[in-house]
């Protein structure tokens, strides 16, 4: 899943719409504050403007729930969906602690109507606590988007902390992509997997104060069982600046290789930050490469550093992608994203694009190929290969060997 880091706690930790202003108990109508309109929007989705202050602390929610589209579970409710926390439910394990998969039923909850779950459970001695517990419990609480996993409910009683989801039956993006055969990721799939990413990262910094995701990674899209992708594991997530604010200040959190280098170095976060992040999924995607890689030659460990700046040279742009997608793209569309993940990298914050930009860029890609497609098919030739294992030698052979090493993912 990478590897985690973080600097000193911030004291103060609170969700607030404006400066200074906290709204311990809002009313229902508090919660159906009209959504700010965006081209992102539908009539299903809950806009982030919207978010307001529930609680600061895990009595706060215990005294005032808040959220009447959250169940509340018991700790037994929990023992029961996943079979005593069965070894064999394990999906995965991370900072948080691990993730079961289970069942809701009538056996668990009379008249409940039964429904696949993902528990994550907190480690009491993880490298995450509270705060991050909250986190995900306040903002998915409110949010609502076709691309943000949804949080059915959650546990907290006494010490216990456990969140549950929806279950995403393909798991992360993570675990398909770095596979040694990985026929389940073609170009066009890992096209819309960029723009379902795109589009729940645009959602969350569309608002009049942004939410910063703040961990962008494989791990962190999961997949639906038709491969739709959505955002998980808001325990990082943070709000954005708000009036003549440039960004906020806060502890260094993410994963090595992904955080944005401003960030690193200063602690100040921006919408932007995440956006080198998305640059780095978007790179890894087109390379099928680890962010990070120890294993590989001491000059392309970084994947960052050694690919960006082929990226702008097309001749060698082809050499670096990812031979398992050979014969499914055409070398302009693969010209035009990686041009957009060379600009979602940039090393100053001002040179990326805004999400809403990437989301139109990724959409114009994929209308663009739908058309070829489509043309390819009336006349006559619709039965062109989609995809093609690459022919490789055994030199090239042990080179892929190497890079196979499957960390432990999370699987809601």
């Amino acid at each position: 899943m990478g590897t985690c880091f973080s600097s000193e706690y911030d004291e103060h930790h609170s969700f607030q719409t404006k400066p200074g202003e906290i709204q311990p108990s809002p009313s229902k109508e508090a919660l159906k504050i009209p959504p700010k309109q965006s081209s992102l929007e539908s009539p299903n989705i809950k806009s982030p403007s919207s978010v307001v202050v529930i609680t600061k602390n895990v009595k706060d929610l215990r005294q005032n729930p808040g959220y009447s589209n959250l169940d509340i579970f018991t700790y037994d409710e929990m023992r029961m969906a996943t079979k005593l926390f069965r070894p064999d439910q394990v999906l995965g394990e991370g900072g948080f602690g691990v993730v079961y998969k289970g069942v809701i039923d009538e056996n668990v909850r009379p008249g409940y109507a039964k429904t696949q779950v993902a528990v994550k459970e907190l480690d009491p001695e993880g490298i995450q606590g509270d705060r991050e517990w909250l986190a995900e419990v306040n903002y998915l609480g409110q949010l609502q988007h076709p691309n943000l996993v949804k949080l059915i409910g959650y546990c907290c009683e006494e010490d216990h902390r456990l969140l549950v989801y929806e279950y995403m039956a393909s798991g992360s993006l993570e675990k398909h992509l770095f596979r040694r055969v990985c026929a389940t990721l073609t170009w066009s799939r890992r096209m819309k997997i960029a723009l379902d990413a795109a589009k729940g990262l645009a959602f969350l910094h569309d608002a009049e104060r942004p939410i910063i995701y703040r961990d962008f990674k494989t791990s962190n899209i999961l997949l639906d069982a038709d491969f739709n992708a959505k955002l998980s594991d808001f325990g990082l997530a943070k709000d954005g600046p708000m009036g003549d604010q440039t960004h906020v200040s806060t502890r260094v959190m993410g994963t090595y290789g992904y955080a944005a280098p401003e960030y690193v170095m200063t602690g100040h976060l921006t919408a932007r930050s995440d956006i080198y992040g998305f640059g780095v999924v978007l790179l890894e995607m087109l390379i099928g490469r680890r962010a990070m890689d120890k294993s590989r030659p001491s000059r392309e460990h970084n994947l960052v550093e050694w690919a960006r700046p082929l990226l702008v040279h097309n001749k060698k742009l082809v050499r670096i992608l990812d031979p398992r997608m050979e014969g499914q793209y055409s070398s302009k569309t693969a010209i035009k994203v990686a041009n957009l993940a060379y600009q979602c990298l940039s090393q100053n914050p001002k040179g990326r694009p805004i999400m809403s930009q990437v989301v139109d860029t990724l959409e114009s890609i994929q209308t663009c190929e739908n058309g070829q497609e489509e043309a390819l098919f009336q006349s006559g030739c619709g039965s062109v290969t989609l995809f093609e294992a690459p022919k490789k030698n055994e030199n090239q052979v042990k080179e892929g060997d190497r890079q196979i090493k499957s960390p432990k993912e999370t699987k809601m």
